[in-house]
Protein backbone atom coordinates (compact mmCIF):
# COMPACT_ATOMS: atom_id res chain seq x y z
CA UNK A 1 0.00 0.00 0.00
CA UNK A 2 1.62 3.43 -1.05
CA UNK A 3 1.94 6.19 1.53
CA UNK A 4 -0.88 8.61 1.25
CA UNK A 5 -3.11 10.70 3.78
CA UNK A 6 -6.06 9.31 1.42
CA UNK A 7 -5.32 5.73 2.07
CA UNK A 8 -4.02 6.50 5.65
CA UNK A 9 -7.77 7.98 6.50
CA UNK A 10 -9.21 5.27 5.30
CA UNK A 11 -7.12 1.95 6.52
CA UNK A 12 -9.63 -0.20 7.72
CA UNK A 13 -12.10 -0.18 4.93
CA UNK A 14 -8.39 -1.12 2.91
CA UNK A 15 -7.41 -3.47 5.48
CA UNK A 16 -10.97 -5.70 5.54
CA UNK A 17 -11.03 -5.56 1.91
CA UNK A 18 -7.44 -6.80 1.42
CA UNK A 19 -8.28 -9.84 4.54
CA UNK A 20 -11.95 -9.95 2.96
CA UNK A 21 -10.28 -11.25 -0.54
CA UNK A 22 -6.96 -12.72 0.82
CA UNK A 23 -4.76 -10.78 -0.46
CA UNK A 24 -1.54 -10.62 1.72
CA UNK A 25 -1.06 -6.69 1.82
CA UNK A 26 2.41 -4.57 3.21
CA UNK A 27 2.12 -1.49 4.67
CA UNK A 28 4.18 1.55 5.53
CA UNK A 29 3.49 2.43 8.74
CA UNK A 30 2.75 0.36 12.23
CA UNK A 31 -0.61 1.85 12.42
CA UNK A 32 -1.89 -0.49 9.88
CA UNK A 33 -1.00 -3.27 11.47
CA UNK A 34 -2.11 -2.68 14.93
CA UNK A 35 -5.54 -2.18 12.99
CA UNK A 36 -5.39 -5.61 11.74
CA UNK A 37 -3.11 -5.95 8.76
CA UNK A 38 -0.26 -8.03 8.50
CA UNK A 39 2.98 -6.07 7.71
CA UNK A 40 4.03 -2.85 7.74
CA UNK A 41 7.82 -2.05 6.91
CA UNK A 42 8.64 1.96 7.14
CA UNK A 43 10.03 4.76 8.66
CA UNK A 44 9.91 4.66 12.55
CA UNK A 45 7.70 7.56 12.92
CA UNK A 46 9.01 8.10 16.72
CA UNK A 47 12.59 8.28 15.56
CA UNK A 48 11.66 10.52 12.75
CA UNK A 49 9.69 12.81 15.70
CA UNK A 50 12.46 12.85 17.88
CA UNK A 51 14.78 13.62 15.09
CA UNK A 52 12.29 16.65 13.96
CA UNK A 53 12.56 18.16 18.11
CA UNK A 54 16.30 17.90 17.70
CA UNK A 55 16.28 20.27 14.47
CA UNK A 56 13.13 22.52 16.64
CA UNK A 57 16.07 22.38 19.72
CA UNK A 58 18.51 23.88 17.87
CA UNK A 59 16.80 26.58 15.78
CA UNK A 60 15.48 27.76 18.83
CA UNK A 61 18.85 27.95 20.16
CA UNK A 62 20.21 29.97 17.27
CA UNK A 63 20.91 28.02 14.44
CA UNK A 64 20.07 29.10 11.00
CA UNK A 65 17.58 26.15 9.30
CA UNK A 66 19.37 26.88 6.08
CA UNK A 67 22.57 25.96 8.03
CA UNK A 68 21.04 22.48 9.16
CA UNK A 69 21.54 19.19 6.96
CA UNK A 70 19.16 17.41 5.50
CA UNK A 71 19.23 13.77 6.79
CA UNK A 72 17.34 10.62 5.70
CA UNK A 73 15.52 8.35 8.56
CA UNK A 74 18.21 6.10 10.24
CA UNK A 75 15.72 3.43 11.46
CA UNK A 76 13.11 1.46 9.79
CA UNK A 77 10.76 -1.24 11.34
CA UNK A 78 9.08 -4.30 10.67
CA UNK A 79 6.03 -4.92 12.63
CA UNK A 80 3.56 -8.23 11.46
CA UNK A 81 0.45 -9.15 13.43
CA UNK A 82 1.03 -12.64 13.32
CA UNK A 83 -2.75 -13.61 13.73
CA UNK A 84 -3.49 -11.99 10.54
CA UNK A 85 -0.32 -13.61 8.87
CA UNK A 86 -1.79 -16.88 10.08
CA UNK A 87 -5.31 -16.07 9.12
CA UNK A 88 -4.20 -15.56 5.61
CA UNK A 89 -2.16 -18.68 5.75
CA UNK A 90 1.15 -16.82 6.20
CA UNK A 91 4.12 -18.56 8.06
CA UNK A 92 6.32 -16.47 9.99
CA UNK A 93 9.35 -17.91 10.42
CA UNK A 94 10.82 -17.99 14.20
CA UNK A 95 13.89 -16.15 13.37
CA UNK A 96 11.62 -13.03 13.57
CA UNK A 97 10.61 -13.41 16.42
CA UNK A 98 12.40 -10.29 17.76
CA UNK A 99 10.32 -7.16 18.91
CA UNK A 100 6.66 -6.39 19.12
CA UNK A 101 4.40 -9.18 18.07
CA UNK A 102 0.58 -9.60 17.99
Amino acid sequence: MLPSPFFNAHRRLLIDLAARYRLPAMYEFRDYVTDGGPLSYGVSLPEMYRRAASFVDRILKGARAADLPVEEPSQSELVVNRRTARALGLEIPPSCSGGPTR
